[in-house]
């Protein structure tokens, strides 16, 4: 190996990894613009919909994110009706966040875009599974 192989763009393993993300992301612009959900904003509603209720720690944890990040977005989203923000009474630092009616009403809306984008992945159900599984590998703590 040359000295400064290990430099090159082709070598890299973050770099498939970030242009896929980014590729991912952006195919699912279309779906999310029709009910008026952001890709950060989808993942907060997935994981919503199967908790209903959490503090922003617990789901910054969940989705890998800061308060920093999730506070504007969560913000919007309860603009939106989707969902409620309530600071904890023995605790004002923390704030709650709660499904709404019009969130849950989402989950139907949005029901059909994981096969929308698996198609677009030019992946197999066994390489899907494989990918999944390795990245999950990459990002364990």
């Amino acid at each position: 190996m040359k000295k400064y192989d290990q430099l090159k763009l082709e070598n890299q393993i973050c770099f498939p990894l970030y242009v896929s993300s980014k590729e991912i992301i952006r195919k699912y612009k279309p779906f999310l613009d029709e009910v008026g959900l952001t890709y950060t904003s989808y993942i907060v509603m997935m994981v919503l919909w199967e908790h209903k209720e959490m503090n922003v720690k617990q789901l910054g944890d969940n989705l890998w994110l800061d308060s920093g990040t999730l506070t504007p977005v969560l913000k919007k989203m309860e603009q939106k009706g989707f969902i409620t923000r309530k600071r904890i009474d023995n605790d004002e630092r923390k704030v709650n966040i709660t499904i709404t009616t019009t969130g849950e009403e989402l989950r139907d809306k949005v029901l059909d875009i994981p096969s929308h984008i698996f198609s677009c992945t030019n992946l197999d159900l066994e390489e899907a599974e494989m990918l999944h599984k390795l990245l999950y590998k990459v990002i364990s703590k």
